[in-house]
């Protein structure tokens, strides 16, 4: 398990009442690119360089109470096996108190973090920012994987507790679903004041899949996807979500390798101090 903290202010253990930050490595199931599972430390490492305040929230990380417990050892485990890993982690954080902040790693890791924090949260609303629907059933052979996860997630929430935000690719089924239940939401001034009635007062676990940027703002993930999102887009989901009831969140599918300037990097090191902050508040 990797020591070196997130920045460096945090504590390495779990605090009752305050976010928790770990790394899944997981990159079992990724197609097309991996590289997935060197995602965290790169982070870590990409952490030093960014301010711990945030001017958009105001706040700054030297002012609050966070654990960084380190990154999960997945090496050499099966799939069912590290996702056994990954829940029993997110279980304990939540059975302390704590609010569990995942740093991935491919985006199936969020399904047994979800399953955690539902016993907890029975009514918890799943935000879903992606460029993929990822609703499929099976993909490859495989019902267990990044292109199924949220059909997993559905089926353990419910449809009307799944909310989805920059989704852009998927197959025609996917998005046949996405109308039929209403999962799917456009991005505009209109939408937001509806996203925020949707959250009203639910507890939110946000799960940030970073190929919802456009790939000319974060070049480094595995499945980019053309006519994404932009960071002031992000920034405006921010500004919402920290009103809301945050309790857990997970950012994933971070390549590092696939963008050698490191700037793909560094952005997700900022969105992961923004959830902390938004966590901790």
């Amino acid at each position: 398990m990797n020591t070196e903290p997130f920045i460096g202010f945090s504590s390495k253990e779990i605090l009752t009442g305050s976010p928790v930050l770990f790394g899944c490595p997981l990159d079992l199931t990724s197609t097309y690119r991996n590289g997935t599972g060197k995602a965290a430390q790169h982070i870590r490492v990409a952490s030093d360089s960014i301010e711990t305040y945030s001017p958009l929230l105001d706040r700054d990380l030297t002012d609050m109470r966070f654990s960084d417990v380190g990154d999960l050892d997945l090496l050499g485990l099966p799939l069912e096996a590290a996702l056994e890993k990954i829940r029993e982690m997110a279980s304990t954080i939540v059975q302390n108190g704590a609010k569990p902040l995942c740093i991935g790693g491919e985006h199936t890791l969020t399904w047994p973090i979800v399953e955690a924090v539902k016993r907890a949260y029975p009514e918890i609303l799943i935000l879903h920012l992606d460029a993929h629907s990822d609703l499929r059933e099976t993909y490859e052979g495989s019902s267990v994987n990044h292109a199924t996860v949220m059909n997993l997630i559905s089926r353990a929430v419910g449809a009307d507790r799944l909310v989805q935000l920059g989704i852009r690719a998927g197959t025609r089924e996917e998005f046949i679903w996405m109308y039929e239940h209403g999962t799917l939401m456009q991005w505009n001034r209109g939408p937001q004041k509806e996203l925020r009635k949707r959250i009203a007062d639910a507890p939110v676990y946000l799960s940030l899949d970073l190929d919802v940027l456009d790939p000319a703002c974060l070049p480094g993930t595995g499945n980019p996807e053309s006519g994404g999102w932009f960071y002031e887009d992000l920034e405006r989901l921010f500004r919402i979500v920290d009103r809301a009831n945050l309790v857990a969140a997970d950012v994933v599918e971070l390549n590092p390798d696939l963008d050698p300037s490191g700037a793909s990097t560094i952005t997700a090191a900022k969105i992961v101090r923004e959830l902390l902050l938004t966590l901790g508040k």
